[in-house]
């Protein structure tokens, strides 16, 4: 059983209510009136995706209704519509993320593609044979997966931070791995397996001390934290737009002009080329050097209106909201005989990953899916993480701006008749 944490009390819910209408935002997502398996549903896997507000469904309808086309290439009325939609959504990213300049947003189809460009742009031109490249111990497969391909190719190595037992990365240990020989620094904000929030600004300080380029996973972390790339000086940002109730398929990379620049494209086509012939071709300028061929303007289009969304529920609220949530979900659910939470740093956000002893995860979730309760079990593509605390997968319900405390209820009243039937 985990140790509990300070939380609000039962009382105190109407005290959430009252700060955070959960309420009114629910009535704002169509699909949370849905009945799984015959009752209510109750959504707790929103670390994989979120659900969708009406306003987000609307702006991606209209588009195709009213505005579909091609942009930045035609001299017709609904060419230039799109054209300014897709760009006022880049200003939006831009001011969401407070970056210093629109150009340094770029658009791909989630943080995985971001990822990949900057190790197949920036980490191609820069990493070259006995260089190293590192991560953490509790970066998604995704952080992991292209650093490798990456570091196999050039004849580099993979250093890894190392993480303690309650799922903080070992800070001594980042400073020691850290050398003169060390090209990037890749590391998530947010652990999507643990909830662990990592102090991004003390790790861009380090690696900046020496020269050294700092590029954050921030899938998980903008739809619970206010981020300031330029407070946090990294280099390089990425998030998908889907974890922050906007459409899949769509997501950003953020860059520093200068870095940017530097880089050769990611891929060929059309909309990245200033002039092309037989002989030679002239990239654009940034961002469109790295937006090849048709983009997913919807997708665009859908975050544009996710993120105004969000800025009118004000990331401070959803913050204080869901640390409420967590609190509470960690004591609830912590208190439940047999449980042990998988993930204890002193600063997580928004996920709750958990085992049940003797009782495989999967069966968990099947039994919890039953009774209407979505959550996420296996090892999250974290497999490192899983292997780190000595166990093949977790279960993991993971908080979203329109959680509450019912929900949470509801949960722990899940895992007791998971525990009958499999206890």
């Amino acid at each position: 059983m985990s140790a509990p944490v300070a939380l609000p009390r039962q009382e105190d819910a109407a005290a959430i209510g009252t700060r955070f209408d959960v309420g009114k935002v629910r009535s704002d997502f169509p699909i949370l009136r849905e009945f799984v398996h015959g009752r209510p549903l109750v959504y707790l896997d929103n670390a994989a995706t979120s659900q969708k507000p009406e306003v987000v469904i609307d702006a991606v309808s209209n588009y195709y209704r009213h505005g579909n086309a091609n942009i930045h290439r035609g001299v017709h009325l609904l060419s230039q519509r799109a054209t300014e939609e897709f760009e006022a959504a880049r200003a939006a990213v831009q001011s969401f993320l407070n970056a210093r300049e629109s150009r340094e947003i770029v658009f791909v189809r989630g943080a995985t593609e971001a990822i990949n460009l900057v190790a197949q742009s920036y980490g191609r031109q820069q990493v070259g044979m006995g260089d190293e490249v590192l991560i953490s111990a509790m970066e998604h497969h995704s952080n992991i997966v292209p650093w490798q391909i990456l570091c196999e190719e050039k004849g580099a190595t993979l250093r890894v931070v190392p993480i303690n037992d309650a799922g903080e990365l070992r800070m001594d240990e980042l400073e020691r791995l850290l050398s003169p020989r060390t090209k990037i620094v890749a590391v998530a904000h947010l652990s999507n397996a643990l909830g662990s929030i990592n102090p991004i600004q003390q790790i861009v300080g380090m690696a900046h001390a020496r020269n050294i380029p700092v590029l954050v996973d921030g899938a998980q972390a903008v739809p619970h934290l206010p981020v300031d790339v330029q407070e946090m000086d990294c280099d390089f940002y990425v998030f998908s737009g889907h974890k922050i109730y906007g459409p899949t398929g769509i997501g950003v990379l953020y860059g520093k002009a200068t870095l940017l620049e530097e880089m050769p494209p990611y891929q060929g086509g059309g909309d990245m080329i200033s002039s092309v012939t037989f002989e030679k071709t002239i990239y654009n300028k940034v961002p469109h050097k790295f937006e090849a061929g048709t983009p997913d303007i919807a997708g665009v289009v859908g975050l544009g209106a996710a993120i105004t969304y969000v800025n009118g529920l004000g990331l401070s609220a959803i913050a204080a909201h869901e640390h409420e949530l967590l609190a509470y979900a960690t004591d609830r659910i912590g208190a439940l005989p047999g449980v042990r939470i998988v993930g204890t740093a002193k600063e997580k956000a928004g996920v709750l990953s958990f085992v049940l002893d003797g009782i495989h995860p999967h069966d968990v979730g099947t039994i919890l899916d039953l009774e209407g309760i979505a959550v996420r079990t296996g090892h999250h593509c974290a497999q490192p993480v899983m292997d780190r605390f000595g166990i093949p997968a977790t279960v993991r319900a993971s908080f979203a701006v329109y959680n509450t405390l019912q929900e949470i209820d509801a949960l722990a009243e899940g895992l007791e008749k998971v525990k009958e039937i499999l206890g």
